[in-house]
């Protein structure tokens, strides 16, 4: 149990002190390691071993920076961001609720998950600044939308996870029908809508300027390359190939070949000239390669919590002293779900772990399904929102520290995890009274 809470603090600790996330994640996976009684050169090799977890999603992370790049030249990020600066100048709150319903879809109605993040957010650093909009309030908007809609909705990645819930209830014993998973966490998803309202209106409400750019290895004006004045051939050429992109993503399930089939189209369709191509993936592996990186890092992390046996022993100590059906053991179980989702940065991936021991607990105490649900579904989706290694989180930084003035532990990772977490908590315990 001390395993995980250590390993887990290490990599918060490092990550506050401003140590690159990168290197903060391999210290706790170290850490973690040696802790449960390996040696440093085993624990290291099953820290590498576990980092091909998430090589799909890098390589998508990787192809989608380079799509994002081309459509970048295209100009029609800078058709688009010209729009919108004339329409929504001096309305920040209404832009960045604009960009949250965005997000919303990208979970839901059109689910590309942050896919849009690296296309549609560093053409409009500019506006961000002219209008002294607080990135925080924007990462925060992001992190809701890419959050939020699956953990209410069971439509999209929101189906995914609701399914996983059902299927891992049903198996441990619990009979917890698909079409019922969204009643249990229609009230925890509600403490998110109000950590929203929350963080734009109130906490980043205030205008921000930011100090010039401390990292030049992204222009936001690469984005903006033969702009043309208005909308004509070459973004309309755009247009098909986003949505033979998405088209291409939807019919086989997979990022990487929507990603590659855009690039091929922004070719073939003659966008982006061929001679480019060295330029659009060097540029694409520096807007997103770093977010690949951290993702195969934090697998590798997840991996030594799992196989060591750190995870199991942690949620079996913590129900066992957890008592009967009260308000402390929810709260004992929410935690319990935070720091286990803070190591391994999925929520999805957290829902098989909690509900093999939290199923036969709630039975035993006598907790409703819709209770059960609500524990479990609440325990995997806190510390998605905050965690370093989440794409909850490192989604919305690779768009909004595109120009190098975007902090990912101090200006998105606390500000979402304060405002989404907090509120999950007290939401879920609600939801576990009142079901």
């Amino acid at each position: 149990m001390v395993t995980v809470i250590v390993s887990v603090l290490i990599m918060i600790l490092l990550s506050l002190l401003r140590v690159n996330v990168v290197l903060a994640i391999l210290v706790a996976g170290i850490t973690a390691g040696i802790m449960s009684g390996l040696n440093l050169n085993d624990s290291l090799q099953l820290l590498v071993e576990g980092m091909g977890g998430q090589a799909e999603t890098a390589l998508s992370y990787i192809l989608l920076g380079v799509f994002a790049m081309m459509i970048g030249y295209s100009g029609i990020t800078g058709v688009l961001v010209s729009s919108l600066l004339h329409v929504l100048k001096g309305k920040r709150g209404f832009l960045i609720m604009t960009i949250a319903a965005a997000a919303c879809l990208s979970q839901n109605a059109i689910p590309v998950h942050i896919a849009f993040i690296p296309i549609l957010i560093p053409p409009m650093l500019k506006i961000f600044d002219e209008m002294n909009v607080d990135r925080r309030a924007v990462a925060s908007a992001l992190t809701f939308g890419l959050k939020a809609p699956y953990v209410m909705i069971p439509v999209g990645f929101g189906y995914i996870f609701h399914e996983t819930m059902s299927e891992e209830m049903i198996s441990n014993g619990m009979n917890m029908p698909l079409d019922n998973i969204w009643k249990a966490m229609l009230i925890p998803g509600s403490g998110m809508i109000v950590g929203l309202f929350v963080a734009v209106f109130i906490t980043y409400r205030k205008p921000r300027t930011l100090n010039k750019s401390i990292d030049k290895a992204i222009d936001p004006s690469n984005f903006e390359v033969e702009q043309a004045p208005s909308f004509g051939l070459k973004q309309i050429l755009t247009l098909v190939a986003i949505v033979g992109a998405l088209i291409i993503q939807i019919l086989l399930d997979s990022l990487i070949f929507g990603a590659l089939s855009g690039i091929i189209l922004m070719f073939a369709l003659k966008v982006v000239p061929f001679r480019h191509g060295d330029d659009m993936v060097n540029d694409g592996v520096k807007l997103m390669g770093m977010i690949a990186f951290v993702m195969l890092i934090a697998s590798g992390f997840s991996n030594v919590l799992t196989e060591t046996g750190a995870v199991d022993e942690m949620v079996e100590k913590a129900v066992s002293v957890s008592g009967g059906a009260n308000v402390a053991t929810a709260a004992i179980m929410l935690l319990v779900g935070l720091v286990v989702t803070m190591g391994i940065g999925t929520s999805f991936g957290t829902i098989p772990i909690l509900a093999a021991l939290f199923v036969p607990f709630c039975l035993s105490i006598g907790y409703s399904p819709l209770a059960t649900t609500a524990l479990i579904g609440t325990a995997a989706a806190m510390g998605d929102a905050g965690s370093p290694a989440s794409d909850s989180t490192l989604g919305p930084t690779s768009g909004l520290n595109a120009d190098g003035r975007h902090h990912h532990i101090w200006d998105t990772c606390v500000p979402t995890f304060i405002h989404y977490n907090i509120p999950l908590f007290l939401f879920g315990l609600i939801a576990t009274i009142v079901l």
